[in-house]
């Protein structure tokens, strides 16, 4: 009988996790011929989390838990979750409900059906706001044009992994990790299948734009060079036009003689000519930044506490 392990990343979530558990739980039920495991993952929550899952862990022998040692971020914590798991395959699921645990059964089917990563496709994405939407349909549109690799859009973390991926992802152990492009980066036969995204059971999301912002961020740096090409060829193009335009200044005044005015149109461009070279600089420190992150050797989380699996009561 195949196992395969639900992984549940949590920050905060009291509010929805019963309810989380007992509507899976009751979707696993009407699977059979399968052995399915929870697996959650405690990111550092500072609210009553880590005590229901040490609730659900003694009554139910299905449920493991990792409780990390502060808060390290969901990519981190999915990693904590994946280096635990050890089953067939491996499904990454929200607690807040908005990725609907009725899908599982269709999942499944097409991992039976040979694809190693099923993935659940919003088609759209009911209690978000339209800046965010737009936004987010936006950057995916961008990523896709800056990099080689074939990022998936509008597609989250919610997805069915067969062994052979969650050891690939297990294997990269960057810190600064964008798992949703990891997922594309390592290959591997992939299927999506199209949901409706509802909004939250419960709870408040534990993203701000300024948190979206930075994942961004760390989606393009981690994936392309394309910025620091960019930079080089503006760079190339400022000074070719600078070169003109001193060529011009000196003609004008080897024709016409004597100074020629235009200190505001000077101050202009210096201006504007040294606010590039910031941005410029902005972006080499981005990259630069993650290089002394990443060779520092630190590990990606520290769990604090575990909770083994164990064997079913009879």
């Amino acid at each position: 009988m195949k196992r395969i392990d639900i992984l549940v990343p949590c920050y905060n979530e009291e509010a929805v996790l019963h309810q989380f558990y007992e509507r899976t739980s009751s979707v696993l039920e009407q699977i059979e011929n399968y052995q399915f495991t929870f697996i959650f993952v405690n990111d550092g929550s500072h609210d009553r989390t880590i005590s229901i899952i040490r609730e659900l862990y003694e009554k139910d022998a299905r449920v493991s838990y990792i409780s990390l040692s502060r808060n390290f971020g969901k990519e981190a914590a999915m990693l904590a979750g994946m280096d635990y798991a050890d089953g067939d395959a491996l499904v990454i699921m929200d607690a807040d409900l908005q990725d609907p645990p009725e899908l599982l059964p269709e999942m499944i089917a097409w991992w039976e059906k040979g694809y190693r990563d099923v993935s659940a496709r919003r088609r759209c994405r009911e209690g978000e706001t339209f800046f965010k939407k737009w936004s987010s349909h936006v950057y995916y549109k961008l990523l896709k044009k800056l990099t080689s690799v074939p990022v998936q859009q509008d597609v989250g973390d919610f997805r069915l992994l067969d062994r052979r991926c969650v050891q690939a992802l297990c294997s990269l152990r960057e810190c600064q990790r964008y798992t949703k492009g990891l997922f594309s980066w390592i290959g591997f036969e992939k299927k999506e299948i199209l949901f409706d995204r509802p909004p939250r059971a419960a709870g408040k999301t534990k993203w701000n734009y300024w948190q979206l912002f930075n994942l961004a961020v760390d989606g393009i740096t981690s994936f392309t060079t394309a910025p620091l090409r960019a930079a080089s060829f503006a760079g190339c193009l400022l000074a070719f036009l600078a070169a003109l335009y001193m060529c011009f200044i000196v003609v004008r005044t080897l024709v016409y003689g004597g100074d020629v005015a235009g200190y505001p149109s000077l101050i202009s461009v210096v201006l504007f000519i040294g606010g590039v070279q910031l941005m410029f600089m902005g972006i080499m420190g981005e990259y630069i930044g993650r290089i002394y992150n990443e060779s520092k050797g630190r590990p990606p989380y520290i769990a604090e506490e575990r909770g083994v699996k164990r064997k079913e009561k009879s």
